[in-house]
């Protein structure tokens, strides 16, 4: 028989509780299921499980609850407003308690993120899983502990009231990855719309590509579907796109206004060390894509790795990255990445935004060496300006080269910073910004998306002095 030995440790706190209406106790959920899901909102493989999560919760919903414990690793992912944005961002549907202090986290000796803990009817933890593959993993036990407590399970469903924001149906929602074309046009990922927006300088939308609702289908601009779109390369008339949550890369053909599946079946690519270095791969959340020469190079941030697709075949093959997650120089796939979310170039020179080590990265592709301009390490950040020795930036996701100047969307410090390569040195350009996820450089001046204020805004880049720029998807000539 399943049993329990421990009674679980009580999960409220004093940040309090999100998206519900009222604070719960282990008490409360007597007769249930509990699953316990401990993460924390910037972690990609945090995201991974939400599928997972929401696949038992509709197959238990019944028996099973799930309660989030958001136990952040940065400073930004703990206030209340952040969380509840990723909550609606990620469309979480259970109640969620702020773990600010990880009161919470120790008690249940908690480890990584995310873990799972599953705690059977009458309060008794019955044990912990870290790692992604959650469904397969608790699904058999959640099945056991159903048929063995079957007499004493309550089968009415708790009402938590969860929070439902309706998405606006125009405007930007949850905007992240920009570039722009040859005529001043400027593409940009409304990834909360799971759609990209062709639009001109003075934000008036001249295209829409994807019908808006969330799917994996080709075909024209009305009928395809994306699932969270980040990532943009063009080269001639074909728009590449990272599809992220359908780990695959799209491609739009701006002559016939279509869609098509680029590269991947769906499913996440994991491959460490020595694993498939000469095979195609598939993307795993792919977040940023950048063309140089006859390749295209992918931030595949889920397996924290650079892939890269040969134009000429369609074919995605590893480039750098061991898959380990951490802060490794050297040779191409010796070096570790953390969660590459941005991608920029300066002649041969690869620049990543390395998010979860709050560093820029380079990648030589000519050399095919990786070094570390600006970071330490995984749980080195914070908000500092001044020598590179000094500096630290804070899950920095967008990037843009100018010269020998870096600018970087310092995303949860929500600033945009410059990186002064010759003279090894960071200061602020603007701040004032929500989550802003990119940047681009365009008719002289910075063009970055504020992610989590769903504004698009142009940046000088001399006085910093930020201007919205009013998105438009009324006809011009009205």
């Amino acid at each position: 028989m399943l049993t329990g030995r421990t009674n679980a440790p009580e999960i409220n706190t004093e940040y309090g509780w999100l998206n519900t209406d009222r604070s719960w106790s282990i008490k409360d959920f007597a007769g249930k299921i509990v699953l316990l899901d401990f993460w924390t909102f910037g972690c990609i493989n945090c995201q991974h499980i939400v599928p997972d999560l929401k696949r038992l919760e509709e197959e238990y919903a019944d028996v099973l609850v799930v309660v989030g414990i958001h136990s952040a690793k940065f400073d930004a992912e703990k206030q209340n407003e952040t969380i509840l944005q990723a909550i609606r961002k990620f469309g979480i549907e259970h109640p969620v308690v702020n773990d600010a202090d990880y009161k919470i986290w120790n008690q249940y000796g908690v480890r990584a993120w995310p873990t799972t803990v599953l705690i059977d009817p009458k309060g008794k933890v019955i044990g912990q899983h870290a790692g992604e593959g959650v469904y397969q993993t608790v699904q058999p036990y959640i099945e056991q502990l159903t048929e063995e407590h079957k007499d004493v399970l309550n089968r009415e469903p708790i009402r938590f009231h969860v929070e439902h924001e309706a998405t606006p149906e125009q405007g930007l929602y949850f905007p992240s990855k920009l570039i722009s074309d040859t005529k001043g046009n400027i593409y940009l990922s409304d990834s909360g719309h799971n759609r990209i927006l062709k639009l001109n300088q003075q934000g008036q939308v001249l295209e829409v590509i994807g019908s808006g609702e969330q799917g994996f289908e080709n075909g024209s601009y009305t009928e395809a579907t994306f699932y969270e779109p980040h990532g943009l390369a063009l080269h001639g008339s074909i728009l590449y796109v990272a599809d992220a949550k359908n780990n695959a890369i799209r491609k739009v053909d701006l002559e016939h206004k279509t869609v098509e599946t680029a590269a991947s079946n769906g499913e996440m690519g994991y491959y460490f060390l020595d694993d498939k270095l000469d095979e195609p791969v598939n993307p795993n959340s792919p977040w940023d894509l950048l063309i140089l020469g006859e390749y295209l190079y992918i931030a595949s941030a889920g397996n924290h790795q650079i892939l890269r697709m040969d134009l000429a075949t369609g074919k995605v093959y590893r480039y750098a990255g061991s898959g380990r997650e951490a802060l490794t120089d050297g040779p191409l796939l010796q070096a570790a990445f953390n969660q590459p979310s941005g991608l920029a170039s300066n002649g041969p020179i690869l620049y990543v935004a390395d998010a979860e080590a709050s560093a820029i990265r380079t990648v030589n592709t000519e050399t095919g060496m990786v070094l570390t301009p600006l970071g330490r390490g995984l749980f080195d950040f914070g908000d500092v300006d001044g020598d590179t020795d000094d500096a630290l930036l804070q899950h920095c996701v967008g990037l843009e080269v100018i010269d020998s100047d870096v600018y970087i969307a310092d995303t949860y410090n929500g600033k945009i910073k410059v990186l002064d390569l010759q003279r090894r040195r960071v200061r602020t350009l603007t701040s004032g910004l929500h989550e802003p996820n990119d940047i681009i450089f365009l008719n002289g001046q910075l063009w970055v998306t504020s992610t989590n204020s769903h504004q698009l805004f142009t940046v000088d880049l001399h006085t910093g002095q930020k201007q919205e720029v009013q998105v438009s998807f009324a006809p011009a000539n009205v």
